[in-house]
């Protein structure tokens, strides 16, 4: 078997090989002038099961996918399992209004067309895996962010709404501390108080843990909100973290202690591996 890291995910797909034992294929990765993409697999992979491993993010990178996919497809591999850990556009899995189109399944498709099976990490909505017309399946980076945050002495792990609580349950279960869920009240036509559901936060520390950080406005007014309710520390943690625009510069203004994020986009707050949940997926190829 040969691993096969795209320009997005590169240091994972070599942690993935160090944890599989198996090599990474040689290949050529350059950009024409016209900013056109071009790969050359250097090495013979006719007959052998070949993973590709790249972040589905931002577009550029699907395109990057996409020819990968095809150049291994040519050069004769003869199982293609494509490992996206995190998958773009997948929150776009529905139409909110007429004329729409459904994002999730267009880019799910065209992924299919060149693979034997697809495997992601906590994708928005475990629906989507049904927009892929080959097998898909998916793994949690939870328990790896707990055992980070073990190190923290949480305790309690916030979710950030309602629909995440499981998740933030997942991971005080595995830090050894209560969870709970953040609840929006609104106090007048301007004003809205964010608050734990349940519990008090005063002179704790609190870990809020989502799937997804993108600009970060509703984890900093968060954050904000549990420092003026007296939490001694807040850390926020996510599996995806896009960070775009100003979501770092918003998060450090809001008082959070330390960002975490996986390394399914790699950034310089990927301080949590996603290889130990995708190589027991995997072992069969192996």
């Amino acid at each position: 078997m040969f691993i096969l890291g795209g320009t997005s995910a590169a240091s994972l797909a070599a942690a993935l090989s160090h944890s599989l034992n198996q090599p990474l294929v040689k290949t050529t990765f350059k950009r024409f002038p016209d900013d056109e993409f071009y790969v050359r697999i250097e090495e013979p992979i006719e007959g052998q099961d070949v993973l590709i491993v790249q972040t589905a993010y931002p577009d550029s990178k699907i395109i990057e996918l996409l020819i990968m996919q095809d150049a291994v497809c040519e050069a004769g591999a003869k199982r293609i399992s494509v490992i996206l850990p995190y998958f773009g556009y997948s929150r776009q899995d529905k139409k909110f209004e007429d004329g729409e189109a459904i994002s999730a399944r267009a880019i799910a498709e065209h992924i299919s067309i060149h693979a034997d099976e697809v495997i992601t990490v906590d994708p928005h909505k475990e629906r989507i895996l049904d927009f892929f017309t080959t097998p898909a399946r998916s793994c949690s980076a939870v328990p790896q962010i707990a055992e980070y945050l073990k190190g923290k002495d949480i305790d309690l792990v916030l979710a950030p709404d309602m629909g995440a609580k499981d998740r933030a349950e997942q991971a005080a279960a595995l830090i050894g501390c209560v969870s709970d869920y953040l609840e929006k009240t609104r106090i007048d036509g301007a004003t809205v108080k964010i608050h734990p559901k349940s519990l008090d936060v005063q002179g704790k520390t609190v870990a809020i843990v989502d799937d997804i950080i993108s600009t970060g406005g509703t984890m900093a007014t968060s954050v904000k909100e549990l420092r003026h309710q007296g939490a001694k520390k807040v850390y926020v943690a996510c599996t995806h973290g896009l960070f775009a625009g100003q979501a770092k510069e918003r998060l450090t203004a809001a008082g959070v202690d330390e960002i975490i994020a996986t390394d399914t986009i790699e950034s310089e707050f990927s301080k949590v591996s996603v290889a130990p949940c995708l190589a027991p997926l995997l072992v069969h190829l192996a």
